[in-house]
């Protein structure tokens, strides 16, 4: 089948590889796109994350932690420009949704957008974010919100660059002394810092191993095609172990550890230990501004007439 150029630019701001590779994996994978990125790893053309640069979205973050650090919300409100997101009637606009959400029932966006808007109750929230909008003279958009509670415990949150990044942390304790909130908070940082996919191994999906598995084992063998099964088979359960001290927060090396070596887990543990209190971290949410969202690339002819040349 013939493949696009809209093809190869979807797969390259997917994986990172190059345009000419992208071309090949979606040739070789009858331009399927989900094998097109299993086939580009498995050959070590692909990056492990999409790059920071395709991500464009301007706009805020905002959290809104109730007095009793039991309950909270986050909301990420969009914008086109960065300039706007600087504008202080536009934060203390997006405080308010966030005060909004923690005060909501809604389920989903629909439910939110039709509620009373908390501020004015003659007006729902897609009222007031229109007349914004015409305030302001640029588009917006609520794109997403969480609300996030905790019975025996307390949470902590934290805001990166102004807005640009937003976590929560849920945290199951006994005590809400002074220590065990600035332990909350460095690991707050840790997650905006190091972006932990989950809080611990146990919420891994068995599917997800499996596949990393596949594609690792296919990569060992590339590597050294005339070694040993018991060496490939320690090549790949090396990697997956060190991926998973990256994608989970507790597995992951505290940034905060003067040795360089002490993990999450344990620095919890030791701050348990010193205030003789009970304290497990159970779960956190991250927003980050324009996450996943995509620049508009104007000059991607331009960029294949380049390779091309």
């Amino acid at each position: 089948m013939a493949i696009t150029a809209a093809q190869v630019k979807e797969l390259r701001e997917m994986t990172g590889a190059g345009m000419m590779d992208c071309k090949k994996a979606l040739t070789n994978t009858d331009g399927d796109m989900d094998k097109a990125v299993d086939y580009l790893r498995e050959n070590g053309l692909a990056k492990a994350e999409k790059k920071s640069g395709r991500i464009a979205a301007e706009g805020l973050v905002a959290i809104h932690l109730n007095e009793d650090a039991k309950s909270a919300s986050i909301v990420e409100v969009n914008s086109e420009t960065d300039f706007v997101a600087k504008n202080e009637v536009f934060r203390e606009y997006v405080d308010s949704v966030a005060k909004q959400v923690a005060a909501s029932d809604a389920k989903d966006m629909d439910a939110f957008l039709a509620e009373n808007w908390i501020e004015d109750s003659s007006m729902t929230v897609d009222e007031k974010l229109k007349a914004m909008i015409a305030k302001i003279g640029e588009n917006m958009n609520i794109r997403r919100f969480e609300k996030i509670s905790v019975e025996n415990g307390i949470l902590a949150s934290y805001i990166h660059a102004g807005g640009k990044i937003g976590v929560i942390v849920k945290a199951e304790t006994d005590s809400d002394s002074e220590k065990v909130k600035t332990c909350l908070k460095d690991i707050a940082m840790q997650v905006a810092a190091l972006t932990p996919k989950y809080t611990s191994g146990k919420e891994v999906d068995g599917a997800y191993i499996e596949k990393e598995k596949e594609i690792l084992l296919a990569q060992a063998k590339l590597e050294k095609p005339d070694a040993p099964e018991k060496v490939i088979n320690g090549m790949v359960m090396g990697r997956i172990n060190k991926q998973l001290k990256e994608i989970c927060l507790l597995d992951q090396v505290f940034v905060k550890a003067e040795d360089g070596k002490q993990t999450v887990d344990a620095h919890i543990r030791e701050v348990a230990k010193n205030t003789g209190a009970k304290l497990e971290v159970t779960g956190f949410i991250r927003f980050e501004t324009g996450e996943g969202l995509e620049k508009k690339n104007e000059d991607f002819a331009a960029e294949v007439a380049a390779q091309m040349s």
